[in-house]
């Protein structure tokens, strides 16, 4: 693309646009596998078109990435895998189409010119002198399996799809009696004294007795359990293992750089300047000819004075970004530019200055003022990567040679590892204290804490029989087997090992029962008779100024009816103690006009939410939605 595409993107905005702030937000669920016709599946109708199960899976698939970007190994894609999750994300999809159906009914498009500024007006992908990293932008868009043409067919249809949405949401209007008032109550401010019963002030009131610690021992049974346990042996057949037993040599490195030089190579760059006379696409002739006048005479000028092209560049030129550096493009490859635009200048020799060409955005003149020849890498500076990829290779072709005969071994000789350990070169491995929930000390993608391993490990053939696990898959092109090496049934902690925790949590919990038994009766007394003995100095508190006071004794605090004066409140601070609040006066508080104006905008973007949501409504009414349940709630497997 040219400048307007190449130097004022909002590439990182788009990029945030397409995998985290979406129109309408996607929520996400583990991705999942079916057959050619679950994928062909009707899920749903919107006004008598389809939504298919292959375009959920890909919301679905969508969503899961987001969430693993953003939560890394915290987010557990199972807590997901629900029909509610994905209906969730249907309905997401359901509103997405009858928006766009509403768009195309009211005719809303974005103009070239509306799209070209949206682009220029982001910020990211600029080199440190100021020229825009194509490659970069290019490589971004790819990796989300997008081309720049592609990219900015979806920026249009978002901008469109905004443009309807902005319609519904700018029509709502806040009452300022509601602003007000809600204002009035954050800004109020309590003026408050704390009298605290502390737990730790009745400990020495507490006596707990063997029959006590006895009945909480028999009552949380499960809180003293030891889960069963397993040591383990294992063996690890995967990609990895068997690379670290391939060599190559330095002939096949030069073969493969021989083969594959085209990889290796860097094609030509042209470094171009232009002036382009912008018209729109769709412009009337009367303003193309308007346009292409004064390309023309521009073009006339230069071919008398080539010198003069950066004075008139930065004169004429409508790309406001390339015009301020007298239009200097910096490098370019091919399929960097429009077509028009690369067909010209890479028919130019250097210094060179091309006719008047046309392009969607207008009319270019263009002057070539350098070329890079294409090259290819020396092989000493690829040679380290192509070993590594030469191993690859043939780690992936010995990996399915290796594949039955580890799944045969570790089956046929079965009261051993030793003999599947020794065929293929593999490293026999032991992990201690396996449950069958994994190792917790062991990071999840550990492949003892796969559970399909865990299951097989746990399972009867293997603990009662001790024989080895089948070949078990825990990740691409990785098999694992393992056998028991010693058993623990579950058991239970012995009262006396565990009586000084129940005794310490029974002293905290009745101490904790007597403040709060005090703290209440002290509630109680105040009510009928107001005094101020015992309570702290007097704080004056708002839902903004808590200073040190817990957020659950602001909450009763500020809920508190204050009709009668003093006013009393009771909190309870779970193991912790109880606290009195005696609250004496209630204040205006002090206006504060900017924090006023940004709680009526929140107000008023809730309102617009609200609107935009009835709407949507209505379009799902009008479109007359169905939806297949069978097909969320049918059973899906998850890729591991």
């Amino acid at each position: 693309m040219f400048e307007y595409i190449r130097t004022h993107q909002r590439l990182m905005q788009f990029l945030l646009l397409l995998i985290i702030f979406p129109s309408f937000a996607f929520f996400g669920i583990e991705s999942y596998t079916r057959s050619q016709a679950a994928a062909g599946a009707v899920v749903a109708t919107v006004g008598g078109q389809s939504v298919m199960q292959a375009e959920l899976d890909a919301a679905l698939r969508d969503q899961l990435e987001k969430f693993r970007q953003s939560y890394g190994a915290q987010f557990d894609p199972k807590l997901m895998n629900t029909p509610e999750v994905k209906q969730n994300v249907l309905d997401e999809l359901i509103s997405r189409k009858v928006v766009a159906a509403e768009v195309k009914n009211n005719k809303l498009s974005i103009t070239n010119q509306t799209l070209q500024q949206s682009i220029l007006a982001n910020p990211g992908l600029i080199k440190a002198d100021g020229s825009f990293d194509t490659e970069k932008y290019k490589n971004i868009l790819a990796s989300r399996g997008m081309s720049p043409a592609m990219y900015e067919q979806n920026l249009r249809q978002d901008m469109a799809l905004q443009q309807l949405i902005d319609s519904v949401q700018n029509t709502n209007i806040v009452p300022k009696a509601v602003a007000e008032r809600i204002a009035l109550i954050g800004e109020q401010e309590r003026e408050v004294q704390a009298l605290t019963f502390k737990a730790s002030d009745f400990i020495s009131q507490v006596k707990v007795t063997d029959e006590m610690v006895k009945a909480f021992y028999d009552k949380n049974a499960a809180q003293f359990e030891i889960p069963e346990l397993i040591k383990a042996q294992y063996v690890v057949l995967s990609n990895e293992a068997l690379a670290d037993q391939i060599s190559v040599s330095d002939a096949e490195v030069q073969e493969f750089y021989k083969n594959n030089a085209k990889t290796y190579s860097v094609d030509e760059q042209r470094r171009a300047s232009h002036i382009l006379i912008a018209v729109a696409k769709d412009a009337s002739a009367a303003d193309k000819a308007k346009a292409k006048s004064k390309a023309d005479a521009l073009l006339a000028d230069l071919r008398k004075n080539p010198a003069a092209f950066a004075k008139l560049a930065k004169e004429n030129s409508q790309d406001p970004v390339s015009a301020e550096r007298g239009g200097d493009l910096d490098f370019f490859g091919k399929g960097a530019m429009v077509k028009p635009f690369e067909d010209a200048a890479f028919k130019l020799n250097k210094g060179e200055i091309s006719d008047v060409v046309q392009s969607d955005f207008g009319y270019h003149i263009i002057e070539v003022t350098d070329i890079k020849a294409a090259s290819i890498k020396p092989l000493d500076d690829v040679k380290a990567q192509i070993a590594a990829d030469i191993k690859k290779q043939k780690a992936s072709k010995a990996y399915a040679e290796a594949a039955e005969t580890f799944g045969n071994t570790v089956y046929e000789q079965s009261d051993s590892l030793k003999a599947v350990a020794d065929k293929l070169k593999l490293k026999i491995e032991t992990a201690d204290n396996l449950t069958r929930q994994g190792n917790p000390g062991a990071p999840e993608t550990t492949f003892t804490n796969n559970p399909k391993f865990l299951k097989a490990i746990f399972s009867d053939d293997v603990v009662k029989k001790k024989h080895n696990t089948e070949a078990i898959e825990v990740a691409p092109n990785t098999l694992i087997a393992g056998r028991m090496l010693e058993y623990k049934p579950a058991s239970k902690r012995p009262l006396e090992e565990v009586k000084a925790t129940i005794v310490a949590r029974l002293t905290q919990t009745e101490a904790n029962n007597l403040a709060e038994k005090e703290g209440k009766a002290k509630l109680a007394a105040l009510k009928q008779a107001d005094a101020t003995a015992g309570f702290s100095d007097v704080k004056v508190l708002s839902r903004a100024k808590q200073q040190d006071v817990p957020p659950q004794a602001i909450a009763q605090i500020m809920k508190a009816d204050v009709q009668k004066l003093p006013a009393f409140v009771g909190v309870s601070f779970g193991n912790t103690g109880y606290a009195v609040y005696r609250i004496s006066k209630v204040n205006a508080g002090a206006v504060d006009a900017d924090k006023r104006a940004a709680e009526a905008q929140q107000i008023s973007n809730l309102l617009a939410q609200q609107e935009l949501a009835n709407y949507v409504e209505l379009l799902k009414k009008k479109a007359k939605v169905t939806i297949n349940k069978s097909a969320l709630e049918a059973p899906a497997q998850p890729v591991q």
